[in-house]
This record gives C-alpha cells, structure tokens and sequence, in this order.
C-alpha cells in the first residue's frame, strides 16, 4: 500500500486500538461473571494464537528453535500481567482497573534504567511523581486504605512493564508477529495448565450464546486485531505520537464502563485520572507539544 496513505492511516488504527482495549475492560468485568480467570485467558491467548499464526504464514518460513524460549520468556509476563489484572478486575471496577493499569507506561523508563542502562530524565522523574500522586486519589478509600482489587491491578502494571523490557530485549533481529504467535502461544499453555491445576473447567458457560460474542471480542478483537493495529501503526507514525495515542486506552476504558457498565466516577477519582493521564503524557512526549518550534 502507498506510503501516504498508510501514514494517515497509522493514527487512526493506533486510535482504533486504544479504543477496542478500552472496551473490552468492561466486556471482561462481564465475562468473567461466567468464566474463571485462567480459562477465560487460555481461550482468549489459544484464540490470538491461532489467528495470528495463521495471518503470518509467511513468516513461518524464518522460524528458529530460538523463537520457543523467546517466546516462553515474554508470554511469562503476559500472562503474569493479564492473569493478576484479571483477578484485579474482579475486586474493583472496570474504570479504575484500566487507569491503575496505564501506569505501567510511567514505570518503564525506570525499568529500562535496571535492565538497558538507559537513565530516566526529569520528565521521567516528574511523571512517577504525578502518577504516585494520581494512584493515590484513585486507590485510597475515605479510610486511607487501597483495596485488594486495586493492589493487585498496580502489580498487574509492574508485569507489563516487565514484558515490554522484556520484548525490547530478546525481540532484535526477530520477526516481531512470529515472535507474538509464540508469545500468545505459551501465554496460552501457562493458562490452561493453572486452569487444569485451580479451576473447574466452564463447560455449561461455554454453551450460552451470551458469553460467545465476549470471548469472539476479547480472543478476535481485543488480542488479535489491536496487536495487528499496534504495530502497523506505530511503523508509519513517530514513537511519542503513538505513545500518547495508545494511552488513551485507559481513557477508553473509563468511558466505556462509565456509559455501558453504569460506573460511578466521583470528583477525587477524576482528579486521579487527571493526573495519571498527564503523568503518561509527561513521561512518553516530555511536554515537547508545548515548547516553540525551534527555527530552522
């Protein structure tokens, strides 16, 4: 497809995927109503897997024994990071679990200093103070108290910060949509075995036409479809533009819950959210939409 048109395209599939991550928080909060955690997972990383690995076929033809502990490694932390947002999810409410959840965006620098060397700036520094701040008016009850669903969603976003380093590290000179097959592959495995070991399987759930469309937007849309609108996007559009763009899936996540799950948003949340957004705004653009174009 011709350059320009696929540059004017990246914001919108970037915006697209923020949008259908956004949703599907409170489309999860539903289904788990029905299915248990592990098993809700297996279906959906078995069904990303698969449709995945099927849309690259082509790049099967690279494959290399390497690929196997790559991707056992990174879809370690996926499924860390999905399995306690979920359990999360379960104790708290959509909106607050998706903003709780975008605060692994601030914690990546810091991440990155630990493992690549690669020091965080004031901006960075600024950022994780304003997100602290912002978790706090978020997770802490009239009684000063954060409650176990909101506990488990912070670490949930330690995870994921862990497994974009963790990509960054191992996914060089790999084709990054092999690379994923194999990461929702074993991200998969690690599901049905903790489904086998601590959960009974859903069966009679799994028979309800309500719980299929759900499972279809989480396993199609939600990993599928939004990894494929991730990457295509972010190689046609500058990395702090996509950054701030994909943030706003945590945006997306409180309105949706908010006009579709009937959530309640009091004033001392919404600060909160305020200041978890321009804590990811600060710490992925540096404020650089604010300074004067420099002159030529």
């Amino acid at each position: 497809m011709d350059e320009h048109i696929m540059r004017r395209l990246a914001k919108p599939m970037l915006a697209a995927a923020a949008f259908i991550w956004g949703s599907s928080f409170f489309i999860m909060k539903n289904a788990l109503d029905a299915l248990p955690v592990q098993y809700l997972l297996a279906i959906r990383f078995t069904t990303g897997a698969v449709l995945l690995g099927l849309f690259c076929w082509r790049s099967w033809r690279g494959f290399t024994r390497d690929y196997l502990w790559r991707g056992a490694v990174i879809g370690a932390f996926l499924y860390l990071a999905y399995s306690i947002q979920t359990y999360g999810l379960a104790l708290t409410t959509p909106s607050k679990n998706a903003f709780l959840t975008a605060v692994y965006c601030v914690m990546v620098p810091f991440f990155h200093w630990a493992v690549l060397k690669v020091r965080p700036d004031r901006f960075h520094i600024l950022a994780a103070v304003l997100c602290v701040t912002g978790v706090g008016l978020v997770s802490l009850s009239g009684e000063l108290t954060v409650q176990a669903g909101d506990a488990l969603t912070l670490l949930c976003a330690v995870f994921y910060a862990a497994h974009i380093v963790a990509v960054a590290k191992v996914s060089p000179r790999k084709d990054i949509y092999l690379l994923t097959v194999f990461q929702f592959a074993f991200a998969a495995l690690y599901a049905w075995i903790g489904g086998a070991l601590t959960e009974t399987f859903p069966a009679e759930a799994l028979a309800r036409t309500d719980i299929l469309l759900p499972l279809a937007y989480l396993g199609v849309m939600a990993t599928t479809i939004a990894l494929l609108f991730q990457n295509v996007g972010q190689v046609w559009s500058d990395p702090a533009s996509a950054s701030v763009i994909l943030s706003l899936e945590s945006v997306f996540g409180v309105l949706c819950s908010v006009l579709f799950a009937g959530d309640r948003v009091s004033a001392q949340m919404c600060a909160g959210f305020a200041l978890i957004f321009v804590a990811v705004v600060c710490s992925e653009t540096k404020f650089r939409f604010l300074r004067r174009r420099e002159g030529p």
